[in-house]
């Protein structure tokens, strides 16, 4: 016999969990929406400066390893925070100059270092801060907001800055390092000057606030000796560098042929061991010492030129107002 779908002891449709559509929609429609959580001044300056503090000992020892501070050394640190990588720093240099923007924490700052007098704690922007006129060394667990320019800070203080130690963002870490098998142009750029490394990751647990994403160490070390000291050969490896990295004709070589004849090129490419369809990115800073080497009486050469002039400047043009 059929079913009776009209029968009066029939239950009514309901969704999954046994409650009719109508029944849940009508509530939904009743409830109060959710008040936002309400952010204090301490969430405010977290976001406004990106502060994510190091938290985990063993991460604090891993930063203070690979700055290998000495007790002759002068310290600047960058973004001091609560302290923790300041304290452990403290006792194994001359001289700390601890940088910090956040009003809130200096004088949490100041009270953690009363014991160390060696340790200036300054209420200012860093990157408005002076270098010192003597050896510095950097050490700072960045905010990732701020990293390139933090970067670009320590560049311009070379020669005077020996080395910086900085935990940032793993992917910037590993970009400029050279990690993922591919090198950047500010790496290559500075590399007669300045080695790159990477010294290790920091899983994104040990900050607090939790970041999105794991952190990574990275030091920066100016050479006793540039790898080029002669003006006229460091000239031309600038020169080769920004050319190559606009990209043009999608090759190095294609790039390169613009103010290289195609003979001298090909000789280049044969001792840095590089095929004539290499991307620029995949060349690294010792193939482009070689490309330097071989080249450099032929760019020279080319100098005489105008046009060569002109495009040299405009190539620089272009990629320093790059993201490159």
């Amino acid at each position: 016999m059929a079913r009776n779908r009209h029968h009066p002891h029939a239950r009514p449709h309901a969704q999954r969990g046994g409650e009719p559509r109508r029944n849940t929609e009508a509530r939904r429609n009743t409830e109060a929406p959710r008040a936002e959580p309400r952010r204090t001044e301490r969430d405010r300056a977290r976001r406004a400066y990106g502060q994510n503090f190091l938290i985990d000992p063993g991460a604090v020892a891993r930063v203070v390893r690979a700055a290998r501070p000495g007790p002759g050394d002068l310290l600047v640190e960058v973004g001091a925070g609560k302290g923790v990588l300041t304290e452990a720093l403290a006792p194994r240099c001359r001289e700390l100059i601890s940088y910090e923007i956040d009003r809130q924490l200096i004088p949490g700052l100041r009270k953690r270092l009363a014991r160390s007098p060696w340790v200036r704690v300054v209420h200012q922007d860093f990157l408005s801060a002076a270098p010192p006129r003597e050896p510095f060394a950097l050490v700072g667990n960045v905010p990732y907001a701020r990293t390139a320019e933090i970067v670009a800070w320590a560049l311009r203080a070379v020669p005077r800055l020996t080395s910086a130690t900085l935990l940032t963002q793993a992917e910037y870490a590993r970009k400029r390092s050279g990690d993922y098998g591919r090198w950047s142009l500010l790496t290559v750029r500075s590399w007669p000057e300045v080695e790159w490394r990477l010294c290790g990751r920091v899983a994104r647990t040990a900050f607090r606030p939790v970041p999105a994403v794991d952190g990574g160490i990275l030091r920066l070390t100016r050479r006793p000796r540039p790898l080029l000291t002669d003006p006229v050969a460091r000239s031309v490896y600038a020169d080769l560098v920004e050319l190559g990295f606009t990209g043009v004709g999608g090759s190095l070589h294609a790039s390169l042929r613009r103010v290289c004849p195609a003979r001298a090129l090909d000789r280049a490419f044969r001792a840095a061991g590089l095929g004539r369809d290499v991307v620029v990115a995949y060349v690294t800073p010792e193939q482009w010492l070689v490309l330097a080497q071989e080249l450099t009486e032929v760019v020279a050469g080319t100098r005489s030129s105008a046009v060569s002039k002109e495009l040299i400047v405009r190539v620089k043009s272009r990629v320093d107002n790059s993201n490159l």
